[in-house]
């Protein structure tokens, strides 16, 4: 009893708390905390591009040589050293004769072919080449990706010199475990796994030695090659073959070529996404990059102990659900494209693994980059496409890019409207094939001469490999209906009354302007009319292919009147005793006059044969 009365005694001037008292009392804790945080301003679209773009122009060359201990071991392999720069602009000369550059033009496959005689440092660029639909037209990437078959792995031991060599480190201070055995090799550089000292399981990527020298150097020997060789095609412009313009594409190639040989533009894609693209980590993440071992030809990341996304039957064994996967996969690639505007460039089952139902990307070598005015047009195309209007579509397909002369509105509304009949004409949105679709967009922009800026394309291409995925993994997921959603959430989310209010009115006062205007132009054109003074031209349009095929047959008949005008001429010629002679008394003039016109009787009669 003593015990209980002691402990319901309380000190004087204590007072009880109540639940409510507590209550009360962590609310105004948590509004004081709060009022103390600052508050982390969110990044804008325009913010998040400018701070990757100002990663990568903040990087430096390092012209570092290899060591002595690598270079003992380079010397042993001819092909990884490369010849001297004056032998290998020989060697390059060599095989354009080869080919003969300077014909009819080149096809893929002579394409491919001339890289493989050009030796591994040209194999190379043709690899990385065969991913960029974006420079090449896709005829020549899919020729192209026949060169990723087969690619040498690099010697273990010059991979541990690398990584020596780099770090300053013997392999042993660094790893506990390192595997000789490359988990993946590639034109570039190969992967290792390895165990660092502190346990932590990484993937080690090694770049390929000497590699990027030798780019570095054949690319300026390119550029010096380039003016000679450019405007190359398949089958040439006589045969409506697509014309490969050799310049602009080496200019584009190596910028494209120069940041995948830097690894640390990719550990900065990869920690950007990281940082910003991942609003669950728990559904979609990535590796984390360690610093410490990453540098310009060497790139270390945590290792993503899981399997492709494309190994259906193995996730579902490991109980997973393909549906939620998939609309992660989904979810995530449309926040990156629509909300962060960067994208991943290449998501191919490879590049996607799960590892414990979390799903990872890897492989942040090729990224596209996205704005606000782009997911706008973008977004007009997607809805103008559900909607059906032939007006708006058109006028979204002409500001994707550049349009040129040639360019003919209604031609383009009728192919539009054939496109729209043939895709469009589903029961249900889950039936329409998006990367189809988007594929023959970028068709027809090419048909009517509009050129696209290289970030479409690579979203194109980029959008139906996941659908690819998509199709693989849980074929009853449509990615359409997904982006449908999106976009129609965002222009619902943008739409403002008061700013819609503020245009209609602009374009109604214009009107009423113009409309003023009318009376004046309505006498003008008619007194021009009773002067004589008005002319009227009338455009003929859907038969310029035609035109320009009577136009070259003309130019054929007129060459061949001109070479049996010329024929006649000089057999008349023959009979005269115009000086100088050939020893058999022929004028001379007669003589070149003769070779002349049968030589251009023959090229011409070739040439109206072959089309």
């Amino acid at each position: 009893m003593a015990d209980k009365k002691q402990k319901n005694n309380k000190p004087a001037g204590s007072e009880e708390i109540k639940a409510p008292d507590i209550a009360e009392a962590a609310e105004n804790t948590v509004e004081t905390l709060e009022a103390e945080t600052p508050e982390v301003p969110v990044k804008s679209k325009d913010d998040l591009q400018k701070e990757l773009a100002d990663m990568k122009s903040s990087l430096v060359h390092d012209e570092k040589e290899p060591g002595a201990a690598l270079m003992a071991l380079l010397s042993k392999d001819k092909e990884l050293m490369g010849s001297k720069d004056g032998k290998r602009l020989r060697e390059i000369i060599g095989v354009f004769m080869k080919h003969n550059f300077y014909a009819n033009g080149i096809t893929p496959e002579e394409l491919r072919t001339t890289l493989e005689d050009m030796g591994p440092t040209y194999v190379k660029i043709g690899q990385i080449m065969s991913s960029r639909v974006d420079m090449l037209p896709e005829s020549y990437c899919k020729e192209l990706e026949k060169l990723r078959q087969n690619v040498k792995e690099l010697d273990p031991e010059i991979a541990r010199a690398v990584i020596e060599d780099e770090t300053g480190k013997k392999i042993d201070e660094i790893y506990r475990e390192f595997r000789d055995k490359p988990i993946g090799s590639a034109s570039i550089g190969q992967a290792h796994y390895g165990v660092l000292k502190d346990g932590t399981r990484v993937v080690t990527k090694v770049q390929r030695p000497l590699i990027a020298e030798r780019m570095r150097k054949d690319f300026v020997l390119l550029k010096k090659l380039a003016p000679l060789l450019s405007g190359f095609g398949s089958g040439g412009d006589d045969e409506g073959g697509e014309v490969l313009d050799l310049v602009s594409v080496l200019d584009e190639l190596e910028t494209v070529t120069m940041e995948e040989l830097d690894f640390r533009i990719e550990a900065g894609n990869t920690r950007f996404f990281k940082n910003y693209c991942f609003e669950d980590e728990q559904k979609v993440t990535c590796p984390t990059v360690i610093d410490e071992l990453t540098t310009e030809r060497m790139f270390t990341m945590t290792y993503v102990d899981g399997c492709s996304i494309g190994k259906k039957e193995q996730l579902i064994a490991d109980g997973c659900d393909p549906i939620e996967l998939g609309r992660a996969i989904v979810d995530n690639y449309l926040h990156q494209v629509f909300d962060i505007g960067v994208f991943h460039g290449d998501p191919h089952q490879g590049n996607i693994m799960v590892s414990g139902g979390t799903v990872y990307w890897i492989d942040f070598g090729a990224i596209g980059v996205i704005t606000d005015a782009d997911v706008t047009v973008l977004q007009d195309l997607i809805l103008s496409l559900v909607n059906k209007d032939l007006d708006k579509l058109a006028d979204a397909v002409m500001t994707l890019g550049t349009t040129t002369p040639q360019t003919n509105r209604e031609l383009l509304i009728q192919d539009l409207g054939i496109m729209v009949n043939k895709y469009m004409n589903v029961t249900s949105l889950n039936d329409l094939d998006l990367s189809g679709l988007l594929g023959e967009v970028l068709d027809l922009c090419s048909k009517h001469h509009i050129s696209l800026p290289g970030k479409y394309t690579m979203l194109v291409r980029s959008i139906a490999t996941v659908e690819g995925v998509l199709e693989q993994l849980c074929p009853e997921l449509n990615l359409f209906e997904q982006v449908s959603d999106k976009l129609i959430e965002r222009a619902k989310r943008n739409f403002s009354i008061q700013q819609e209010l503020k245009k209609i009115g602009a374009e109604a006062l214009d009107i009423g302007k113009k409309a003023a205007d009318l009376p004046g132009m309505a006498m003008g054109a008619l007194s021009g009319v009773m002067k004589g003074k008005t002319k009227i031209n009338l455009a003929i349009t859907g038969y310029e292919d035609a035109l320009e095929g009577i136009s070259k047959k003309v130019d054929d008949v007129v060459l061949v009147l001109v070479a049996c005008v010329l024929f006649f001429g000089s057999c008349m010629l023959c009979m005269t005793d115009i000086q100088p002679q050939t020893p058999n008394g022929f004028p001379v003039v007669a003589a070149i006059g003769l070779i002349f016109s049968i030589s251009l009787g023959i090229f011409s009669l070739r040439r109206m044969l072959k089309r």
